[in-house]
């Protein structure tokens, strides 16, 4: 029986057992067998979402579909996005390296960063990467300075800050005029970027970027974009003399992370970005450029789920019952970060009528480690493995080893299939880099 909860994987069903199965495997039994917590994606969907996002803007020759690794990375994923013909977006060296190291096309790669290090340019400029996203005029010195020693003219991105505020949370809002992120069109900021830009020997730039948040969940700040970087466009040839042929406008959409969330689907997205950007660019006298996006936990997040197994219930008369589970903010930060909201479901009795109201506590030492408030549960019990879904972007990426807590393993399953993809750390890993005194 197929589960109706939209958070969860689309292949989730129930099986003859009663339990929850994704992609044919039973829960409750990868949970005995891998442990808990434990990070599990049905890979198919990931397979499906890229292509989703492929047809979708496959209307605009040479659109170019960027996942953001921030949302989730591992060597798995990375060979998996290559077997899908995806590009990729890489927000440090660290990310870099691993995408290398899955032998991703350094030429479908997009270095991304407010504040990359002479290395990590270094680094990207050897690799020859496709592009680097110019973020300050401090970093486009030291990359064309970088190029230049390397002998390589690098192509480069140069990022706008559009000065539209996203309606999502401020901590993840990218777009709005105070950002640290970008060259703001305030002032001239960035028109004198895009000089600088078109000066510098070693630096080629073929078009623009911008990014206005995450969890993005209406369309019309995407058609508003648009305009404002049609208008810049358009300064740029007038000015300078300079007609950008790609641009870039991040990603954002949203996932349902909740029962009552629709976010917009692929295929409107790609509707709006694609109409407003030929409307726009024949306002203003412009070729349209190639385009770009940059999905990740649209991708990602209702693909994964994390299980954890129920270690104690804890009920204050008049005030709440706490289910307290094995993991907590140090594989899913963000309720403790900025309140975001899950829900939680029994793996072993998802039908069951829900008859309390349970808030899902962490284990660590933190009043705000909570995972879950007032979740409607089954009666929980200890032992009882815990689902909470649409965990699949920012879980993992975010995970910490607080309070001496090794991270999950990862796993990716597939027509009944589980495969580890990210070991379980032990507590040996805790303390491998540590040096004892002698």
């Amino acid at each position: 029986m197929r589960l109706s909860i939209p958070p969860l994987p689309q292949s989730s069903t129930v099986n003859a057992a009663g339990r929850l199965e994704v992609a044919g495997c039973d829960v409750v039994e990868l949970a005995r067998e891998f442990g808990t917590p434990l990070f599990i994606y049905d890979e198919q969907q990931i397979r499906e979402r890229c292509r989703e996002y492929q047809s979708a803007f496959g209307r605009v020759p040479g659109t170019k579909i960027v996942y953001a690794s921030k949302a989730f990375s591992c060597l798995a994923l990375i060979q998996l996005l290559a077997e899908e013909e995806m590009s990729l977006d890489v927000a440090s060296g660290g990310e870099l390296f691993t995408a290398l190291s899955a032998w991703f096309p350094p030429e479908e790669i997009f270095l991304h960063g407010n504040a990359n290090t002479r290395d990590e340019l270094h680094w990207a400029v050897r690799n020859e990467v496709g592009y680097v996203v110019l973020d300050s005029l401090a970093e486009l010195e030291v990359l064309d300075r970088v190029a230049g020693e390397a002998g390589r003219r690098q192509p480069v991105l140069l990022r706008v800050t559009p000065g539209v505020e996203a309606h999502t949370h401020e901590f993840i809002q990218t777009g709005k005029q105070d950002s640290k992120f970008g060259f703001c069109l305030a002032d001239g900021v960035a028109l004198d970027g895009v000089s600088r830009a078109l000066e510098a020997p070693n630096l080629k730039l073929e078009g623009l970027h911008c990014h206005i948040g995450s969890q993005i969940l209406a369309l019309e700040p995407y058609r508003k974009t648009i305009a404002i970087m049609a208008d810049f466009m358009a300064a740029c040839r007038d000015k300078l003399g300079f007609e950008a042929g790609s641009l870039d406008l991040g990603g954002g959409l949203g996932a349902a992370y909740l029962g009552a969330e629709q976010p917009p689907r692929v295929d409107e997205l790609a509707e709006t970005i694609v109409t407003a950007t030929r409307s726009e660019m024949n306002r203003a006298g412009l070729a349209v450029p190639r385009l770009a996006v940059e999905p990740g936990r649209s991708i990602v997040a209702n693909a994964g789920i994390t299980a954890y197994e129920i270690q104690a219930i804890k009920t204050i008369p008049g005030v709440r019952t706490y289910a307290a589970v094995d993991g907590g903010m140090s594989d899913n930060l963000r309720p403790a970060l900025y309140g975001a909201e899950y829900m939680a479901v029994i793996a072993g009795r998802p039908l069951e009528e829900p008859t309390a109201s349970v808030t899902v506590a962490g284990k660590h030492c933190e009043s705000g480690d909570i995972l879950v408030k007032d979740a409607r549960l089954p009666d929980p019990a200890r032992g009882d493995i815990l689902v909470t879904p649409a965990t699949g972007a920012y879980g993992y990426s975010m995970a910490s080893n607080y309070n001496g807590q090794p991270r999950p393993a990862v796993l990716f399953v597939k027509d009944g299939d589980a495969r580890v993809v990210i070991i379980r750390e032990t507590y040996e890993d805790l303390i491998r880099l540590h040096q004892r005194i002698e």
